[in-house]
């Protein structure tokens, strides 16, 4: 069902959420508009440096790189500025939205290489939690690694593919496969020790720390169809984070994998508890 930008603007702003949604655009995109104020710019320079510290130590090389070349840290991005960096790179870019969109949206700006950043910032009181994805989030979490190729096409791939296996009756599948490896990734390349790249992991402050360096964390080898099937945590640190051996690994298990048998398989079944996988 398509939801109107009117009609999605109205249930916004009877939840509460804070973006601007009666503003959007046909697809959901608004204007970045840079009049950030000074003690914005100061939240953005606090939450970079703080997470910094720890990225350095446990993000994966290729999110560094991502971060290194594009040039975040200093001042709140200017999206037009970062997209023409990322053009040069992947063909990414990146388009500015209120918060959360619609899915139908979400994925027709993957599928076609742009990737939605909202475009507010939390406040000070909120540097260690925020209910809803704010710039940092999108930002600092998710672009960087949009500089990986391997992981870029397959972020478009799933933009390709995700309304299809809703249709099937697939949405809860696809969305843990989002949840457990762009939000809350790890790799471990040959003879390396294990790396964070998810976005959710890179924008915590103390997830980040638990997942990579805590004994109690549970760390499990990547398999499709198991992450497809296994529930996840929303408000709390995951019961599972998913290694994967290399990008291409994903990359390919997506592009070659019968996903149409997978949900026709597992529709309507409990999810595999994330403690037990």
């Amino acid at each position: 069902m398509t939801i109107s930008v009117a009609d999605y603007a109205r249930d916004c702003a009877a939840q509460g959420l804070r973006g601007d949604y009666s503003v959007c655009r046909a697809d959901f995109t608004v204007a970045q508009g840079y009049d950030y104020s000074a003690d914005e710019q100061a939240v953005w320079r606090t939450l970079c440096d703080r997470q910094t510290r720890l990225t350095q130590k446990l993000a994966h090389r290729s999110y560094l790189d991502g971060v290194a070349a594009l040039g975040l840290l200093d001042r709140i991005p200017d999206f037009g500025a970062i997209s023409d960096k990322l053009r040069k790179l992947t063909g990414w870019e990146i388009v500015a939205v209120p918060g959360l969109i619609p899915a139908a949206p979400f994925f027709d700006h993957l599928a076609n290489r742009r990737f939605p950043v909202t475009n507010w910032l939390r406040t000070k009181e909120e540097l260690d939690y925020i209910v809803e994805p704010d710039m940092f989030h999108d930002f600092f979490g998710h672009v960087p690694i949009l500089t990986q190729p391997v992981f870029a096409d397959f972020m478009q791939m799933y933009g390709q593919k995700a309304e299809d296996l809703i249709a099937l009756g697939g949405d809860e599948m696809i969305t843990r496969l989002y949840w457990y490896t762009a939000e809350y990734g790890l790799i471990r390349e040959a003879g390396q020790p294990v790396k964070a790249f998810g976005a959710g992991l890179m924008s915590s402050f103390t997830e980040l720390q638990f997942a990579i360096e805590s004994k109690d964390a549970h760390h499990v080898a990547f398999d499709l169809e198991t992450v497809m099937r296994t529930s996840y945590e929303i408000d709390k640190f995951q019961r599972a984070y998913f290694v994967l051996p290399s990008f291409d690994v994903l990359r390919d298990a997506f592009g070659t994998a019968d996903l149409a048998g997978i949900v026709a398989r597992h529709k309507g079944k409990p999810a595999l508890d994330p403690a037990t996988v």
